[in-house]
């Protein structure tokens, strides 16, 4: 069992869908994690850590202020947050775009930005934007729905978080400009701070990262064929290759991508493998 004074402090979303994401990459990761929604920390003393569960856009605040030592969260409120927190690893889920949209009509582009009011929930990051890009609007905070800002009359636009661009259209809305900003779950950690088992912590994560994007492919194959197949499955650091009892042929094993996994069987197949299989790596260690 760590000592207290050396538990690694781990900040986690409460709720959402960033809270069951997490709380499922923690458990590939072999963490404790609660089975009960209302629990609002969980102390898992063989791994070192305890977990505390926390509104999303309050985490970077805890993390920034080394309350806590490291904690998930999405890209956006950590920029939203101005906390003295930084990403220290980007974890593959939850992704989302910022963008800004208005009524068909009211913003050509960009450039008609000046002067109109702007509703968000982000205004840290609307507000960096809008400085970065030396345009002069008013922006109005509000802590959701900012859809129905303009049918209301608060806001001529709208600055938010857009997965489908559905909630927009059913507002009538239409997205206006580029992307200001990709947003994903981040792991962030104070900033210049590197806390007792911040490593292991990110190996492991690391590690469930690599586990879901590959598989384990095993095939037989004539060895006459092995350098075109090995071409084809090149593997992380090489294939384990075995001879087989069957004169000229032999077994090779490789992790692959499991983008396209498919075809790569049917590629292989047609250079005369046989016996392939794929199978899931539920964790490794690289």
């Amino acid at each position: 069992m760590a000592p207290s004074s050396r538990l690694l402090r781990i900040a986690l979303p409460n709720k959402g869908a960033l809270s069951v994401a997490a709380s499922d990459m923690l458990r590939e990761a072999g963490y404790r994690q609660r089975t009960d929604s209302k629990e609002l920390s969980l102390l898992d003393t063989a791994n070192g850590v305890e977990f505390f569960y926390l509104r999303p856009r309050d985490i970077a605040l805890y993390v920034g202020e080394g309350t806590l030592d490291i904690g998930i969260t999405g890209r956006d409120l950590l920029l939203d947050s101005g906390s003295k927190a930084e990403e220290a690893m980007q974890l593959g889920f939850g992704r989302s775009k910022f963008r800004f949209a208005a009524r068909p009509g009211v913003l050509g582009s960009l450039a008609d930005l000046p002067g109109k009011r702007i509703a968000t929930s982000y205004v840290g990051v609307v507000r960096s934007y809008l400085a970065e890009q030396g345009i002069s609007a008013e922006v109005v905070r509000l802590d959701g729905a900012v859809e129905t800002s303009i049918q209301l009359g608060v806001a001529d636009v709208i600055a938010d978080v857009v997965e489908t661009g559905s909630t927009l259209k059913q507002a009538g809305l239409e997205i206006v400009g580029d992307v200001i900003m990709e947003s994903e779950a981040v792991l962030i950690s104070r900033a210049g701070a590197e806390p007792h088992g911040l490593t292991t912590f990110k190996r492991r994560l690391e590690g469930v990262l690599v586990a879901r994007a590959y598989l384990m492919m095993d095939y037989d194959i004539p060895s006459s064929e092995l350098e075109n197949a090995i071409k084809l499955t090149p593997g992380l650091e090489g294939p384990t290759i075995s001879p087989l009892h069957r004169e000229g042929w032999v077994a090779v094993r490789s992790m692959v991508p499991s983008d396209g996994a498919q075809q790569l069987m049917d590629d292989l197949y047609e250079l005369g493998a046989r016996a392939i299989l794929l199978t899931d790596i539920h964790a490794c260690r690289l």
